[in-house]
């Protein structure tokens, strides 16, 4: 099948950019692997977004979904497992099908960071990394959260109305989240902040029943959830772009790639400032850029 513009990646960015594009006339197909949403459907609630004083993540995001397939993107959910460049155009290779694009527009975003240790046996069986997600099913338990930034304090605050006792551990004593969102968290009754620890193990049988700290204590947990920022989604590339000193995609400011005809928006971007709201803009510039370059 043949397209326009390729956008990769379901998030609020590649959402923008697919309005933005299919609104000015280029077929548009954008490609999600697993939710509608990305990282933003993890936010129980975003009150930061112009228009509305408070709404959840997933919520959101499906409104911009919804209009999205108003303006007539095609949505495909699965996963691309390698995008080839071609002389004049892209091969976007999927499990089922290869898909021949114009101009590729790069929203896929991020991957939750792991530990490093035995994670794999206790996914879905006491570990996870969205709290929003599997937070229900730790209902009156006692769980920890491992991370120091804004997702992990906003973990803890949501996990904190529903599990019976919430621990952070935090591997030093400063916290790179919002100094707000400490002290909330600090004045919540069920919750216990513990600094300058890190978890060395994980022990259970078919479940998590305890994780091991590096001061030689033990925790029983029914839950831990793993909240240490993300590494950038790029595996699916076949060509080489420019990219910063961490992995994430160089542009400009009209969203151009070091690549003729590859654009990228989002947090897969290198920038200091990563919210839904710059996300939908880096998309909506990506998007328009493609159109100009079209005339």
């Amino acid at each position: 099948m043949k397209f326009d513009v390729a956008v990769i990646g379901g998030g609020p960015a590649g959402l923008s950019a697919s309005i933005f594009s299919t609104r000015a006339g280029l077929s548009t197909i954008c490609f999600e692997q697993l939710a509608i949403g990305g990282q933003a459907t993890l936010s129980y609630e975003i009150e930061n977004y112009p228009a509305f004083k408070s709404i959840s993540g997933f919520d959101l995001t499906q409104k911009m979904f919804e209009q999205a397939k108003i303006c007539g993107t095609q949505f495909q959910f699965g996963t691309v497992k390698i995008i080839k460049k071609n002389k004049s155009s892209f091969s976007v290779v999927t499990n089922n099908e290869t898909y021949q694009v114009k101009k590729l527009i790069i929203a896929s975003g991020t991957i939750s960071r792991k530990l490093g240790l035995n994670e794999e046996k206790f996914i879905g069986k006491g570990i996870s990394y969205c709290a929003s997600c599997d937070g229900n099913f730790f209902k009156n338990k006692t769980v920890a959260v491992v991370g120091g930034g804004d997702s992990a304090f906003q973990a803890v605050e949501y996990l904190s109305r529903i599990a019976k006792k919430v621990v952070l551990l935090n591997r030093s004593e400063k916290f790179k989240a919002n100094s707000l969102r400490v002290e909330m968290a600090k004045k919540l009754k069920n919750v216990e902040i513990k600094t300058n620890v890190q978890v060395i193990d994980l022990i259970g049988d078919s479940v998590l029943t305890e994780i091991k700290l590096n001061n030689g204590k033990t925790m029983k947990v029914q839950g831990l959830f793993v909240m240490i920022g993300h590494n950038p989604n790029l595996n699916f590339l076949d060509f080489k772009i420019d990219l910063d000193l961490n992995g994430y995609i160089v542009v400009d400011k009209d969203m151009k790639t070091s690549e003729n005809n590859v654009y990228a928006c989002g947090d897969i971007v290198s920038k200091n400032f990563k919210q839904v709201i710059t996300a939908c803009a880096d998309g909506a510039i990506a998007g328009n850029s493609c159109v100009g370059s079209s005339i």
